[in-house]
């Protein structure tokens, strides 16, 4: 019970302080920095294999479940106030952007290989945020065409913003509107969908409709501890979908490639 109690108070100081960094930073924009710090504090604390197992242990008990859900809707409100923050912080000071893409480009020189991105590539990326440093890494690395989809307008300005600021304006495109609606989801090679997209099933039901047979569906999610920063995916998908895991080291969200199964009148 005392191990219980201790991790449940993890939790709890956790979500405490990020949302109080959180609404620290909105009235005075320094705060974004201790956020920042804490955020990387909460990823740190997320592969804890220690905290791995003590969620195994307590993850069934009510308030550990609740007060894991709490945290993620906070983090997840902190994270989109942070890339706010920084494209706008990067377009007043109009910073280099190349420098930012050399660091970035490091971390997904292995996704572009794995997942087979190249120059001729149309890339769908659901949930790009105000930031999408990856959409532009991708889009400067392989000179794929990018659509970048989110529901808030004032990211879809931003990253738009920052698109042109990089001199990726020409290939990484932003739109609000439904999947359904867009006749480049008939063109996708690939769709990534981000781990903070919420409604994950619906999407995917979208897209089983939309997209060809070939296309790769590349899912970000975080089940299990991962939970506390990403949206799980709990549902089996293999009726409708052919999975392939994606093998990682400790990473803050797990990946699954996926293709939609042939069917009948496909």
């Amino acid at each position: 019970m005392k191990h219980r109690d201790a991790f449940l108070l993890s939790l709890k100081l956790l979500e405490y302080e990020i949302r109080q960094l959180t609404d620290l930073s909105r009235q005075c924009p320094d705060g974004f920095d201790l956020l920042q710090t804490k955020l990387g504090d909460l990823c740190r604390f997320m592969i804890s294999e220690e905290n791995e197992r003590q969620w195994l242990l307590w993850s069934d008990h009510e308030e550990v479940r609740q007060h894991g859900e709490r945290l993620r809707e906070t983090s997840a409100r902190a994270l989109c106030d942070m890339e706010k923050y920084q494209s706008i912080r990067t377009l007043e000071r109009r910073t280099d952007m190349g420098r930012y893409l050399s660091i970035l480009s490091d971390t997904v020189q292995d996704e572009l290989r794995h997942f087979r991105i190249g120059c001729t590539s149309k890339v769908l990326f659901v949930g790009a945020g105000a930031f999408p440093l990856t959409a532009l890494t991708i889009a400067k690395e392989t000179r794929a065409d990018v659509l970048c989809l989110d529901i808030d307008a004032e990211a879809l300005d931003l990253g738009s913003r920052i698109a042109k600021v990089s001199g990726l304006h020409d290939k990484v495109q932003f739109s609000g509107h439904g999947l359904k609606e867009l006749s480049f989801a008939k063109e996708a090679t690939h769709v990534m969908i981000a781990s903070l997209v919420k409604n994950k099933l619906e999407v995917l039901e979208d897209l089983r409709q939309a997209v060809h047979q070939d296309t790769s569906v590349i899912l970000r999610y975080g089940n299990g501890l991962k939970s506390i920063f990403n949206y799980p995916l709990e549902s089996d998908l293999s009726q409708e979908w052919e999975l392939s895991p994606v093998v990682q080291g400790r990473s803050i969200y797990d990946t699954l490639m996926i293709k939609p199964k042939w069917t009948e009148g496909r």
